[in-house]
């Protein structure tokens, strides 16, 4: 998505475009004015709208799933409410109201944190999400295949964004064995530090733009780079383990001076998949490709004969560890979907069961009315 500047519209920045404009028609003809989400806290959000910032409250219907509340990123319908004209004995103004959604163009959605079958909503409607990669420790093969999974089932553009890179010995090395992790997805190595890759890195983003990575990969040291201010708060590193602070509490959604607009995430302890299974297809493309080549088509690619993957391995043109990340996601991304679709399938059983006895009862109310 390509975001135009106008000083008419103050959304415009923030990426309001002439499709939005088309779905919030019904919204606009009902006295509601658009917002985008910038985030959300304790029952309220901060928004920005077409005359600036506010603070507005929760209005909307209790959400079946918390994949469906308000996030960082969203765009709203939001009621002004009443602002009386100032009179003899002022009354205190209605406060703005969020009561409606728009439908959105994308989400990054990971499996909850605390292994529960919900799902949590990380950004909506992004369309490039950078993967923040620190070379200033050891690499985690695996965890650069999670993220990649997350950002590809959003429909996001992904950018693996190598930092520290002033910290590595051999940065180019380190290019290198990521590339075999994300094959077609671009690299930019950088330096907050000295500048490095910043402007590289920088042209190739666009839209809306959301920072994911792990506490202490450089996120937000990442992001004030970008936004070329002191906006985001940062933290040092603990030398003992490498590992960093969380730094972002809240998710934070800014503008960029190039155009566009950033959105800062806390850092990723755990990066759980949930209804990955086309970004999985992405990300190991390579793996699903050989496949094909197998003789039986339900291979699992152990001890069948004629399994292609397995070949591979043999020549030597596919690491094992690659393969049983593969299995491992697949089999966590399941777990997860089955989970969640369980739940869901619980919750509507139950509403079924409320109705159901809500009109039994109805029915034995009007028969002893009518023995009566």
């Amino acid at each position: 998505m390509s975001f135009h500047h106008s000083s008419d519209d103050g959304l415009s920045a923030y990426g309001w475009d002439a499709g939005l404009e088309e779905s919030f028609a019904p919204h606009r003809s009902a006295g509601l004015v658009p917002a985008r989400v910038v985030g959300v806290d304790r029952g309220a959000c901060d928004v920005i709208t077409e005359t600036g910032p506010l603070r507005a409250r929760l209005a909307l219907p209790e959400a079946p799933d918390p994949i469906s509340s308000p996030c960082t990123g969203d765009w709203a319908a939001l009621s002004l409410g009443h602002q009386p004209e100032p009179p003899k004995q002022p009354e205190p103004p209605e406060p703005p109201e969020l009561v409606a959604l728009l439908a959105r163009r994308g989400v990054i959605v990971r499996s909850s944190a605390s292994r529960s079958s919900h799902g949590q909503v990380l950004a909506a409607n992004v369309d490039t999400a950078v993967l923040a990669v620190s070379l200033a420790g050891e690499l985690n093969p695996s965890r650069i295949e999670r993220l990649l999974a997350l950002a590809w089932e959003s429909g996001a553009l992904p950018v693996i964004a190598l930092t520290k890179a002033d910290q590595t010995a051999d940065p180019v090395q380190a290019m290198n064995t990521v590339a075999e992790l994300a094959p077609g997805v671009e690299i930019v190595a950088t330096s907050a530090a000295t500048g490095e890759g910043i402007d590289v890195l920088s042209a190739v983003i666009t839209g809306t733009v959301v920072l994911l990575g792990p506490s202490g990969a450089g996120k937000s040291t990442l992001g004030n780079a970008l936004l070329g201010t002191e906006t985001l708060e940062t933290g040092a590193v603990r030398a003992q383990d490498g590992k960093g602070r969380h730094t972002t509490v809240r998710r934070l959604l800014v503008p960029l001076p190039g155009g566009g607009v950033l959105i800062d995430t806390p850092g990723l302890r755990g990066v759980g998949l949930m209804d990955a299974d086309e970004g999985l297809q992405q990300v190991f493309a390579d793996i699903e490709e050989l496949a094909l080549g197998c003789r039986f088509g339900d291979c699992g690619h152990d001890s069948e004969p004629g399994c292609a993957v397995q070949a591979a391995i043999a020549s030597g043109d596919l690491g094992e560890r690659r393969l049983a990340s593969y299995r491992k996601l697949q089999r966590e991304n399941d777990w997860a979907t089955s989970r969640n679709d369980a739940r869901l399938r619980a919750r509507h059983d139950d509403r079924k069961k409320t109705i159901t006895r809500s009109l039994r009862e109805t029915y034995a109310f009007r028969d002893r009315q009518r023995r009566s």
